[in-house]
């Protein structure tokens, strides 16, 4: 046995192994793509984060127990909590399908606006960490099945955003009663439905507009939302404008904003804005597990920011280099 040329050849093979990875990890940073050594690690579904007193919260879909919450300081490290269920089944409405959570303060109290059962519910508590209760186990009214709630307050109104299972996911407004106790009715109106060929590649018969979020911007509204069924995977991020908040919506024409193509990561939506210490804009976004898989969906922020435009609408643009996974600390 010639044990001169085995060496030879693992050494070799040795040699071209430590190249290729050198080689990968040069193109990835490149290229802005996330190296191996930025991965997924927190595995949430309309993801919301929510600033407070110098920390964040961050809440989505991922158990019929009912909701889970991890911490951060500085949006790099996030804690887990033991007992980190800060809303659970029995102590508030709803026994499966909860789903995209909405946190929000009024009046000194904080606030989870829900879906569970494929209704709306909104829980409360003293603290973002929970737990968010119910005093009696109640969803809002309405009319067939509700999901993705969006709580806006604007010009001493408040208002709830909502996504309706109806010849499609289409997503309508309705003002509620300033105790947030329920809906006024007879104020329902629709905003957004697929309509344009990026919301739905699919050619579906339920084409899906959903995950609506509202910003104020220069007395402009802003409502980011996600289109494409979320196994799709060109499931990604639009938004329209209007001069009220209850439309009617102009959808911008350069749409989507967040996508497959400028993430780099199937599957890329329904998420939430938040502002960190600092005043930078983010939209919290989920994505696909891989590329060939859908769940357990990823967790990962974008930063947005406005572009001024010479006498029309600042435009809202997201950054796809700065798409960044949570990391969940070891």
């Amino acid at each position: 046995m010639n044990f001169k040329v085995i060496f030879l050849y693992i050494y070799l093979m040795v040699s071209l192994k430590g190249f290729l990875q050198a080689a990968i990890t040069t193109t990835c940073m490149l290229l802005g793509v996330a190296s191996v050594a930025q991965q997924a690690s927190i595995f949430l579904a309309d993801p919301t984060i929510f600033a407070d007193k110098g920390k964040y919260y961050l809440y989505g879909t991922s158990s019929n127990q009912g909701f889970l919450v991890y911490e951060s300081s500085d949006l790099k490290a996030w804690q887990h909590p033991k007992d980190s269920f800060v809303l659970k089944r029995g102590e508030a409405f709803g026994n499966k399908g909860f789903w995209a959570p909405q946190i929000f303060t009024h009046k000194g109290d904080y606030y989870m606006a829900y879906t569970a059962n494929e209704q709306i519910a909104i829980a409360r508590a003293s603290s973002p960490a929970g737990p968010f209760k119910q005093d009696s186990l109640a969803a809002l009214s309405g009319t067939g099945k509700q999901i993705d709630p969006f709580v806006f307050f604007d010009n001493g109104k408040v208002y709830l955003y909502h996504v309706k299972l109806q010849n499609g996911n289409r997503i309508f407004v309705t003002e509620m009663k300033p105790d947030l106790s329920d809906i006024i009715p007879g104020t329902e109106k629709e905003c957004i439905a697929s309509t344009e060929g990026w919301e739905n590649t699919a050619k579906s018969d339920w084409p899906v507009a959903e995950g609506p979020t509202v910003l104020k911007h220069k007395n402009i509204y802003y409502l980011i939302y996600s289109s494409n069924d979320f196994r799709n995977k060109d499931y990604a991020v639009g938004y329209a404008t209007s001069h009220s908040p209850i439309g009617p919506w102009k959808k911008y024409t350069g749409n989507p904003i967040i996508s497959r193509q400028t993430v780099g990561h199937n599957g890329s939506g329904h998420g939430d804005v938040f502002i960190d210490k600092k005043g930078q804009l983010y939209y919290v976004v989920h994505t696909h597990y891989s590329d060939d898989r859908v769940s357990p969906r990823a967790t990962a922020v974008v930063q947005l920011k406005f572009k001024t435009v010479k006498g029309g609408e600042d435009v809202l643009e997201a950054d796809g280099q700065s798409f960044k996974w949570l990391q969940r600390e070891p």
